[in-house]
C-alpha cells in the first residue's frame, strides 16, 4: 500500500457511510494523465480518479476518499477488485514456477479453465462445443466469430443491430450502432445489414410491446425470405442478449426464440455476444438462458478472466472449417487470467452468484422504481440481475411515441458527477449518453444496494437543484 494510505479506515461499508461528501481532487497523477495520454482516452474525462487502493467493491484515491464502483471494469470485476481467492490463485500460479506465456500451448492451468468453462455452459451445447482463445480482448474475440462463421458458410453479410456495441476493431466496428467513432474512417462495413433492436421504451416501429416483437421479427423474415429484398444471405446474426454500451436494453425473450427460430431456418449462425453479460451478470450464469435458446457462436471475455485479459470464442463443431492459423494472436495463452477465470468461475457457481444478481438486481431496481414515481426525469428503468440502466429524459419537453420524452445526456452527465461526489462511480451510455448504467461486482451485499440507492438519489437531487424549470412526477 502506498504510504500516503497508511492508517486509513479500511475499504468497508462502515468506513465509507461515515465519509463526507467528496470534493475531487487535482492529483499531479491527472494531470500528467492528460497532458500525455490520447485525445481518444474516455473514462477520465467523466470520471477524474487517481485510485491508489481497492477492495471488493470499492476503491480509494490519494486521498484517502472511498468510493463504491458500480463500473467495475465495465463489468470485468465479477467479484470485485483484488478477491483474495483470485489473488491467491495468482499467487500460487507465479510460485508453481509456470510458464507465464505459451501461446497457445497447453499447460495444467489451460486445461482446467476449459474443463471448468464447459461445465458451466449448458449440457447440450457443451457436448458438441470447440473453443478457440483470442487476442485478449472481446473484439477480437467478435473478429474471430465473424471469420469462422464467414469461413463455414461461404457466405458474406452479417446481420447486425442499431444501439449494438461489440468493440473497437475494424469488423467489430462494422457492426456497431453508434455512428460517432465509424463517421470519420469513411466507408466501412459494405457486408453488414443493421436492423432494428428491441427497444421497447423507445420501440423503433413505433408500435411498443408484443406488437413490436412481432414487427422486429416479420422485418428480419422479409430479408431472409424475400428474393426481392437487396440483402445476400447472411453468414451470421450477432446479437447481445442485453445492449450494454447501447443503453442496457434487454431482448425480449419471444423476440430472441423467434431469431433462435428463423437463423436455424435459413441455414443462420447466431453469434450471441456475452462479453459484459456472461458469468452471472444479467441473473443466469449466460444471458442467452433467459429464453431457453443455445447459440451456433458464444464470445465471452471480461469476466472470464478475473479480471486480466482473456478473450474466447466456443462454438458448435459443426463450423469448425477453418485451417489452422485463420485465427492468431500473441497473447492467446494468458496463464495468470486462466488461473484467476478458474477462481472467478468456481466462487461464482459456489456462492451462486449468479442467483444472487438477480435478487439484489430486482432490490436496486425497485430502489430506482421508487424514485421514478417522483422523478419525471427518469424515464425508464430497466435491466436484467446486476446490469440496470436508467434512462434519463428532459421531462419538460413534448412526449414522443409512446410516451417517450426526449433523453437528455447534459442532465445524466450531470448526475454521474453528483454522485462521484457522492462516492459513487457510475457510467453513463446509451443514445445521446442519456442513460445512468449501474454494473457493481456480483458480491455486492443488500446494504451496499441500498447504499448505492441512496447515494444515487443524492447525487440525483443535487443535478435537479442546479437545473431550472424541474418537474415531479407527482406534481
Amino acid at each position: 500500500m502506498p504510504s500516503d494510505l497508511q492508517g486509513v479506515a479500511p475499504l468497508t461499508l462502515a468506513g465509507f457511510c461515515g465519509q463526507p461528501p467528496i470534493r475531487l481532487q487535482d492529483d499531479p497523477l491527472l494531470r500528467r494523465q492528460a497532458a500525455r495520454e490520447s485525445n481518444a482516452r474516455s473514462y477520465p474525462r467523466r470520471i477524474p480518479l487517481a485510485l491508489r487502493q481497492a477492495g471488493g467493491i470499492y476503491v480509494r484515491d490519494g486521498a484517502g476518499q472511498l468510493y463504491i464502483d458500480c463500473l467495475a471494469g465495465a463489468g470485468t470485476l465479477a467479484l470485485g477488485h483484488n478477491h483474495p481467492d483470485v489473488v491467491a490463485a495468482l499467487r500460487d500460479t507465479l510460485d508453481s514456477g509456470l510458464p507465464l506465456h505459451t501461446l497457445d500451448l497447453t499447460t495444467p492451468v489451460k486445461d482446467r479453465f476449459v474443463e471448468d468453462l464447459f461445465a458451466s455452459l449448458p449440457a447440450d451445447f457443451a457436448a458438441k462445443a470447440r473453443i478457440q482463445f483470442c487476442g485478449p480482448t472481446g473484439a477480437d474475440g467478435i473478429e474471430a466469430a465473424l471469420k469462422l462463421t464467414r469461413t463455414a458458410t461461404g457466405r458474406r453479410v452479417v446481420l447486425g443491430f442499431s444501439g449494438a456495441y461489440h468493440g473497437m476493431t475494424q469488423g467489430a466496428l462494422a457492426l456497431m450502432g453508434n455512428r460517432a467513432p465509424k463517421e470519420p474512417l469513411g466507408t466501412m462495413g459494405a457486408d453488414v445489414q443493421m436492423l432494428p433492436y428491441p427497444y421497447d421504451y423507445r420501440c423503433p416501429f413505433g408500435l411498443g410491446g408484443e406488437a413490436g416483437v412481432d414487427a422486429g421479427l416479420s422485418l428480419i423474415e422479409q430479408i431472409l425470405v424475400d428474393p426481392e429484398s437487396g440483402v445476400l444471405p447472411p453468414a451470421a446474426v450477432v446479437v447481445e442478449v442485453v445492449q450494454g454500451e447501447g443503453g442496457v436494453i434487454p431482448a425480449p425473450v419471444r423476440w430472441l426464440q423467434g431469431l433462435r427460430r428463423l437463423t436455424r431456418e435459413h441455414g443462420v449462425a447466431l453469434v450471441v455476444d456475452e462479453v459484459q453479460t456472461g458469468l452471472g451478470r444479467t441473473g443466469r450464469l449466460y444471458a442467452f438462458e433467459h429464453a431457453g435458446i443455445e447459440p451456433d457462436v458464444l464470445v465471452l471475455s471480461k469476466a472470464i478472466g478475473g479480471g486480466l485479459p482473456l478473450s474466447v470464442v466456443v462454438y458448435n463443431q459443426d463450423l469448425d472449417r477453418w485451417a489452422p492459423g485463420a485465427h492468431a494472436g500473441t497473447f492467446r495463452g494468458n496463464q495468470l487470467a486462466m488461473a484467476a477465470g478458474v477462481e472467478t468461475l468456481r466462487r461464482i457457481r459456489a456462492d451462486r452468484l449468479d442467483e444472487q444478481a438477480a435478487l439484489l438486481g430486482h432490490r436496486l431496481t425497485q430502489h430506482l422504481k421508487a424514485l421514478q414515481i417522483d422523478h419525471a426525469c427518469l424515464g425508464d428503468v430497466r435491466g436484467l440481475g446486476l446490469m440496470i440502466g436508467v434512462e434519463i429524459v428532459d421531462e419538460r419537453r413534448p412526449q414522443l411515441r409512446l410516451g417517450a420524452r426526449p433523453a437528455d445526456g447534459d442532465l445524466a452527465r450531470t448526475i454521474q458527477r453528483r454522485c462521484l461526489e457522492q462516492g459513487l462511480i457510475l457510467e453513463v451510455g446509451g443514445r445521446h449518453g442519456a442513460v445512468m448504467r449501474f454494473l457493481p461486482p456480483l458480491i455486492v451485499t443488500a446494504d451496499e444496494v441500498d447504499e448505492i440507492a441512496a447515494r444515487f438519489q443524492a447525487g440525483l437531487k443535487a443535478a435537479l437543484a442546479e437545473r431550472p424549470g424541474t418537474v415531479l412526477a407527482a406534481e
